[in-house]
């Protein structure tokens, strides 16, 4: 377990045993946030230290700070050596700032004044600073799926060496897809599988207080979508042609078809109208035609 959980547990324990013996009245834990390497104030909730009034600070079961009388003051720097000259406390006010913070200084600080029956308990997570995330080609992915379909793509956001962090990818506003890293890790990545990549995709790298995004500037890594629109428009527009051709060419066999069928009919008329033995030929046709339907039957002899 972790020194600092460890301590919360105590302090917690401890607050326990002062209230129910009825010395202090705590207040409700407050909580402060801050990135690795700023400093933090932590606020002792007092307007004005007396002077015959001593100020303590805690951190965890240690004492790390005094002030006396509003005049002098002492700093425990043995504390596990980790405040060496890292701390300020206010003589007016008792409170304590401490400089270029360190993701160590995580936990429970209390103060306490020897004329007030107040316990002020702050808890202060102090998060790692946010590196950049990169995005990269996975190309093992990408090798595999070019022979299925050559306009598919695979991503990969990572970050190295990071805790209680979210990692995402967005399209625009919108989370795409998200890890949460609780445990830090030596490497956290995402995969992003898309067919076309655009300008409004990236990753971003987030905290409670901070976060560090990545634009996907470098389409190389995929198929642009304007490249691949632009394909499927050149193929729309060729088929579209294609079938343009197909229809006109329909249309001039139909009335190529339709002329000759028309011509035809008027030189038959035109036929009619010069050839004079014409009517005379189709009138013997249906004399012929009439006799072949006459029906001939037997008249019986009388004997």
């Amino acid at each position: 377990m972790p020194k600092y959980i460890y301590m919360t547990w105590t302090v917690y324990f401890l607050l326990l045993v002062l209230l129910e013996s009825g010395v202090f009245v705590a207040d409700a834990v407050k909580s402060e946030s801050v990135t690795e390497g700023e400093s933090v104030s932590l606020n002792s909730s007092f307007t004005q230290i007396h002077r015959d009034e001593e100020i303590e600070w805690r951190f965890g079961q240690f004492l790390i700070a005094r002030v006396k009388n509003n005049r002098s003051v002492f700093y425990n720097t043995t504390a596990e050596g980790r405040f060496r000259d890292r701390l300020k406390l206010d003589r007016q006010t008792g409170s304590l700032t401490i400089i270029n913070s360190r993701t160590t200084d995580s936990g429970l600080y209390t103060v306490s004044s020897s004329r007030r029956d107040t316990i002020n308990t702050i808890n202060l997570t102090v998060y790692a600073r946010l590196p950049v995330p990169v995005i990269s080609s996975n190309s093992s992915l990408n090798s595999s799926s070019s022979s299925s379909s050559s306009s598919s793509c695979s991503l990969v956001c990572s970050a190295v060496n990071v805790s209680h962090v979210t990692l995402s990818w967005f399209k625009g506003n919108c989370v795409f897809t998200s890890i949460r890293v609780s445990d830090l890790s030596s490497r956290s990545d995402l995969l992003l599988h898309l067919e076309c990549v655009d300008d409004s995709y990236s990753c971003v790298l987030n905290n409670p207080i901070r976060n560090q995004t990545q634009h996907l500037y470098n389409t190389q890594l995929c198929h642009t979508c304007a490249a691949v629109l632009s394909v499927s428009r050149t193929v729309l527009i060729s088929a579209a042609a294609a079938g343009s051709l197909l229809i006109v060419a329909a249309v001039g066999i139909f009335w190529i078809c339709r002329k000759r069928r028309n011509t035809h009919r008027e030189e038959t008329r035109a036929e009619e109208i010069t050839d004079p033995t014409f009517n005379r030929r189709n009138r013997n046709k249906s004399r012929a035609t009439e006799e072949d339907n006459v029906e001939y039957t037997s008249v019986p002899h009388e004997s």
